[in-house]
């Protein structure tokens, strides 16, 4: 779908991959509402649009709490008169625990916010997305949904979850006139443990470092392009595409050298 003179909802806009499919969004000629738990990043999200500002609105909303999300599209509705498409980035991941010492208070923050966000975003604004000419749904999921990351196993079970849902999703819709586009992000350089409310240990890099992170503008674009394309699977990073291959090959294998890629990290969770 090509996004000029179209109406985009996209969540998580207040930073990383999410503000810059915002911005990039308004540059190729649509309107975004930008969604957030935080104003003060949405605000700093509309400070970046600078001429696009017009075409913008903020709209301050924890996607986790089904009645907040279930209160947008009449907002946005009476902002800018339709609704074409929505793009399910908002996500969070989990603390750097095994599961055995992963509290439950974090499992379910994880799973409402990831599975349950998407869920709830996709189920509210479908009945307006079915009424355009043209409508796309963009969610995405993770490399860590595909392939098994320790210490991070609430965090790809979330997002297996999105995948699957996105897939079946993608097969309930092929009748109507609304595309689906399932993204599968690796290393992408965004704050995604500090919004989470993280401290990461100290070598969490060096522990992935085999892959440089990817810039989240590069990363917004390729997302996007997608969507034009009307592509169902996009994999954004070298570590993505070299590990979707890997784990349809071996998937043992592929398991097993994520964890060697995580051992010493590992080594901090005992």
């Amino acid at each position: 779908m090509n996004p000029q003179n179209k109406v985009l909802v996209v969540t998580g806009a207040g930073n990383g991959m999410g503000r810059e499919m915002t911005l990039q969004l308004l540059s190729r000629g649509a309107t975004v509402a930008a969604v957030d738990y935080s104003t003060e990043r949405l605000n700093e999200t509309r400070e970046k649009a600078g001429a696009y500002a017009s075409k913008l609105s903020l709209h301050t909303a924890d996607i986790g709490r089904r009645e907040a999300v279930e209160a947008l599209p009449e907002k946005i509705l009476a902002l800018h008169g339709a609704i074409d498409g929505i793009i399910n980035n908002a996500g969070i991941i989990q603390p750097f625990v095994k599961i055995e010492k992963l509290l439950y208070a974090d499992i379910e923050h994880v799973m409402q916010v990831n599975f349950y966000g998407t869920l709830y975003m996709v189920k509210t604004f479908l009945p307006y997305l079915k009424q355009r000419p043209e409508a796309h749904i963009v969610n995405l999921s993770s490399m860590g949904g595909f392939l098994p990351v320790p210490g991070q196993a609430v965090y790809g079970a979330s997002k297996a979850a999105v995948k699957l849902f996105t897939e079946a999703l993608r097969t309930e819709l092929k009748e109507t006139l609304v595309n689906v586009t399932l993204v599968y992000p690796g290393s992408i350089a965004t704050q995604i443990a500090a919004n989470s409310g993280l401290k990461m240990p100290a070598n969490t890099d060096a522990a992935s470092s085999s892959f440089k992170a990817m810039d989240p503008a590069l990363a917004a674009k390729k997302i996007l392009d997608a969507m034009e394309s009307n592509k169902a699977r996009v994999l954004v990073g070298s570590d993505a595409s070299f590990m979707d291959f890997l784990s349809r090959l071996n998937p043992v294998y592929a398991s097993d050298y994520i964890y060697r890629k995580m051992k010493s990290l590992l080594g901090l969770m005992k």
